[in-house]
């Protein structure tokens, strides 16, 4: 990406004055737009510049997490990072920190967790999430409701009116035992809300499994679903239900990349949202 956007260095740089552009720098305007991946390795860049040493960091699931958990292995190894802890959120986060030699714990050994950074499907005005589409919830919600702070990462493409405004599948992990009578019975909790539940199943067609044994019932939303708080309990209190993807009053702030540049949403206290948005010509001199 830095050979496409010569305009956009990333933050460990920013912090040493650098040589005057060359002349022949390609002004913004005629730069290709940013993709979505690129869009999201900036968020997740951005978020990366709140580790700092000595740290138990919970990592992400997903295709942005996973450019957040890439960059802390980088610092790592540029030795600007040191004595960082990660507690993985699935089976495929273990691997791919375990590959990078970015040491692992849990939370049994660690049950305060500094910072955790992770993706999101759905972000809305008050940093309400839906997350699980990739299959994770249960685990991303264990680490990042244990975390000291939770900086999520998206591109602009995630932010909604509301939670299930995208369309798609806001999961529910359930039990395998009896998961048909679970489904009639989501699916009924939110009949006024015009809901579909569908078991989520692998290319073969065979049911997908989790990496907790469980499986996973999208449910697909056609209008709004009321308060959410009240939403949860109603799902939580099925028997059989084991955790669902909305993700209540949880995240600390949300970095969201878009093409016109990057806003940073945080939550203050009293429970109101602090918003600072910066074009890419921004990063030249930093955040």
């Amino acid at each position: 990406m830095a050979a496409a956007y010569p305009h956009f260095q990333l933050s460990e740089t920013l912090t040493t004055p650098a040589p005057p552009p060359p002349p022949m720098v390609t002004p913004a305007a005629s730069l290709p737009p940013l993709t979505q991946d690129e869009l999201k390795k900036i968020a997740a860049y951005k978020a990366v510049e709140h580790v700092q040493s000595g740290m138990v960091i919970g990592l992400g699931t997903g295709s942005t997490a996973k450019h957040a958990v890439d960059r802390i292995a980088e610092l790592m190894k540029q030795g600007k990072l040191v004595d960082i802890v990660g507690i993985a959120t699935s089976t495929k986060t273990f691997e791919q920190a375990t590959s990078l030699g970015i040491p692992l714990s849990d939370l049994d050994t660690h049950p305060v967790v500094d910072l955790s950074i992770d993706g999101a499907d759905e972000v809305d005005p008050d940093l309400n999430l839906v997350k699980g589409r990739g299959g994770s919830l249960l685990r991303e919600k264990m680490v990042e409701s244990a975390s000291k702070k939770f900086i999520v990462i998206v591109d602009e493409s995630k932010l909604v009116s509301h939670i299930g405004g995208s369309g798609l599948a806001m999961p529910v992990e359930v039990i395998p035992f009896c998961w048909s009578h679970s489904l009639v019975r989501l699916k009924a909790l939110f009949a006024g809300a015009g809901c579909v539940a569908k078991l989520r199943t692998e290319g073969g067609g065979e049911a997908y499994v989790s990496d907790n044994g469980n499986y996973i019932i999208d449910l697909y939303f056609e209008r709004e679903i009321g308060d959410l708080n009240e939403a949860s309990d109603r799902i939580l209190r099925l028997p059989g239900i084991v955790e669902h993807g909305m993700f209540i009053g949880l995240a600390s702030s949300v970095i969201v990349a878009g093409v016109n540049g990057v806003t940073v949403k945080t939550k203050k206290k009293g429970g109101e949202l602090g918003i600072d948005s910066f074009s890419y010509s921004d990063l030249r001199n930093g955040f």
